[in-house]
């Protein structure tokens, strides 16, 4: 177990040392600073589990995890960048203009909903929220949201075919 002091001593010893050798793992100072960081915030939120006694192969063994884990999700977002970038430049002028004006369809649907309707519906798809999350945001009842998505769904689905 870990209090403020003993994990404050902690960090100050091991911080540069740690940030150095993710540098080392991955080559970038930005990213090797935000996991040092990121590795001594999961210490802390795990300080009442941990032994001093073996708080350096911890913190190294965590690093290289958050690195090989950093690793992962910029491969992941960069290939779907990349699919993006090549499916941009796959369409068509014609494909182009189709979707700008089934864009502009959409805007103009949205306009003819009720206040209440747009903004769950956006709260949804935009924010991606639950809809447990929209009716604690909304203070309604969950069925009340899915009563307002199912309506603007039946709406736009008449407006945009």
């Amino acid at each position: 177990m870990l209090d403020k002091t003993e994990f404050k001593v902690i960090f100050d010893k091991h911080f540069d040392e740690l940030r150095r050798y993710i540098y080392y793992r991955c080559g970038d100072e930005e990213t090797a600073s935000d996991l040092a960081q990121e590795v001594f915030m999961r210490v802390w939120e795990k300080r009442l589990q941990l032994e001093k006694d073996y708080i350096k192969p911890l913190l190294y063994k965590m690093a290289g995890d958050c690195v090989v884990s950093d690793y992962r999700k910029r491969s992941v977002h960069a290939g779907f960048v990349q699919n993006m970038r090549i499916e941009s430049e796959c369409l068509s002028p014609q494909d182009e203009l189709q979707f700008e004006e089934l864009k502009q369809q959409y805007e103009k649907a949205l306009k003819h909903l009720t206040e209440s309707q747009r903004t769950a519906f956006l709260m949804s798809r935009n924010d991606e929220l639950k809809y447990q999350e929209i009716a604690e945001r909304l203070q309604i009842s969950v069925k009340a949201v899915e009563k307002r998505i199912t309506e603007t769904l039946r709406v736009l689905r008449t407006k945009l075919l």
